[in-house]
């Protein structure tokens, strides 16, 4: 009957003057935390939100960001995190189908924000200079509602191959559990500064970094955008002892220039995870920065973490490691059937980190655990020491710096330009962003600028640019004659070179 907010509340009533969150010279102790997050749930009292309520959180890694997080999760409503990259039409997507009838939105994304809801009835309460004087009168709502281990804390939106972002439920239970995970697999505690660059909005970040830290009464540093420069700077300045990041990050902060100037003589330990991350990157950071590298693997619907090579266990690198501490998994082929030790088949997980469901999807629910077991759509094996390694993705997604890209979504917004006939998107291997946003079309007969397919081909880049977020529109468009396709009409991806 534990609410994931009460970790805030153990944390505050253990060390109340520890730093919780910490950005640049701004500092918020746990006791501080506790208190504004109080006002929050008073906030959502006097806007007549009712528990169970949908609220969204729209927003970078800021200083009020977990205020208003674990004061919704305390008030007994549920957060739903959307990115701040997305684009008007996507948030009023987010938002009907979330049914979010009140909104906490970043003040630098609020001409989205405010576009995508205005058709929904959304309220918007924005994320500005005067949020802290919005909470200020408010009497604390001290009391954090009671909530089962089943009940739904947050909707985490993932896409789909097939059709429209559907939203994970995660449990109370679920976030909790993964947070102890993490908090172990880390041996985080009182005392260690977590680098906060990874997203809040993503489960990756939510869950290790911020969650585990405020579970461990550390503090995580944040910052809002990555810069390896800055997180250098934050690493030294904070005495940073566990970075947490996708590859994509490590490579940059390898490459930064003046790296050898700071001294990154405080870090004990790195995370990666979020796409694979390549065998020379995991060697060159360990010899440079002086800390342990492990690489793990989860997804948004298990909270995330499900495997990791663990401090005290076998380490094998390229692999994703072992099971974490209550998670079940195995590796099936079509019919759900365990294949043998070394073969290659789609990972299976059970246990307290898989989901609740989809939201409002029992259909695709069905399909994604259809005997008790979360199918990943990931292809992987398992070899002799229980240890796993992931092969390659079974669905057509693409990992473009750590971020999920599904080309049906950005295939859906090539179809609306004028001159498109057939599109495919596809993701090819990039030194900087491990994939790389790829399409190929062909065009209506008579369409115009055929005549120009190269100046065509960039006004179709910026058409998608502006209707969806700018990690997944593609860096490239190819103008083909037609598109390779099988004898069922179905278009041939793997046949297409770009």
């Amino acid at each position: 009957m534990t609410n994931l907010a009460t970790i805030v509340t153990a944390s505050a009533a253990r060390n109340p003057g520890a730093i919780a969150i910490k950005m640049d010279d701004l500092e918020i102790s746990f006791g501080a935390l506790d208190v504004l997050s109080a006002k929050v749930a008073a906030l959502l009292a006097a806007r007549g939100t009712k528990p169970g309520d949908r609220v969204a959180l729209i927003s970078p890694n800021l200083p009020q960001m977990p205020a208003i997080y674990y004061g919704i999760l305390r008030f007994g409503a549920v957060v739903v995190p959307l990115n701040p990259l997305l684009k008007a039409r996507e948030v009023e997507y987010h938002l009907r189908d979330s049914g979010a009838e009140l909104a906490f939105a970043w003040e630098g994304v609020m001409a989205e924000v405010e576009a995508g809801a205005a058709d929904t009835g959304t309220t918007i309460i924005p994320i500005n200079a005067g949020f802290m004087a919005l909470l200020a009168p408010l009497e604390p709502q001290a009391e954090v509602a009671a909530a089962a281990k089943d009940d739904t804390a947050v909707i985490l939106y993932t896409s789909g191959t097939t059709g429209k972002p559907k939203g994970a439920e995660l449990t109370h239970e679920n976030l909790r559990s993964n947070a102890e995970v993490s908090v172990s697999l880390f041996d985080s505690q009182h005392g260690d500064v977590i680098f906060g660059g990874l997203p809040f909005f993503h489960v990756f970040g939510q869950t290790c970094a911020l969650n585990s830290a405020v579970m461990a009464g550390a503090t995580v540093t944040i910052l809002p955008k990555f810069d390896p420069v800055k997180a250098l700077e934050i690493i030294q300045r904070d005495k940073v002892t566990i970075f947490e990041g996708v590859p994509t990050m490590y490579i940059a902060l390898l490459r930064a220039p003046g790296r050898e100037n700071y001294d990154v003589s405080s870090l004990r330990l790195a995370a990666s995870g979020g796409s694979p991350l390549p065998l020379e990157v995991l060697h060159e950071f360990e010899n440079t920065f002086g800390a342990t590298m492990l690489e793990g693997y989860g997804l948004s619907e298990t909270s995330p973490v499900i495997t990791f090579n663990q401090l005290d266990a076998i380490r094998k690198p390229g692999s994703v490691g072992t099971a974490v501490a209550g998670a079940q998994l195995r590796v099936v082929d079509d019919a759900g059937n365990d294949v043998e030790p070394g073969a290659v088949g789609e990972i299976a997980v059970a246990g307290p980190f898989v989901m609740k469901g989809y939201w409002k999807n029992p259909e695709a629910t069905a399909a994604a655990i259809p005997d008790g077991w979360f199918r990943t759509g990931d292809l992987g094996r398992k070899d002799e020491d229980d240890v796993f390694f992931i092969v390659d993705r079974k669905k057509d997604m693409i990992l473009r710096g750590g971020y999920n890209v599904y080309p049906r979504e950005v295939e859906e917004v090539l179809y609306e330009h004028p001159a498109v006939a057939e599109a495919a998107v596809v993701g090819r291997p990039d030194d900087v962003h491990g994939e790389e946003v790829y399409a190929a079309v062909s065009l209506k007969p008579g369409a115009d600028g055929a005549d120009d397919p190269e100046a065509l081909a960039a006004s179709i880049v910026e058409f998608v640019k502006e209707r969806v977020a700018a990690y997944k529109f593609p860096r490239r468009v190819v103008i083909m004659d037609s598109l390779p396709k099988g004898p069922t009409g179905k278009i041939l991806k793997r046949e297409i070179t770009i």
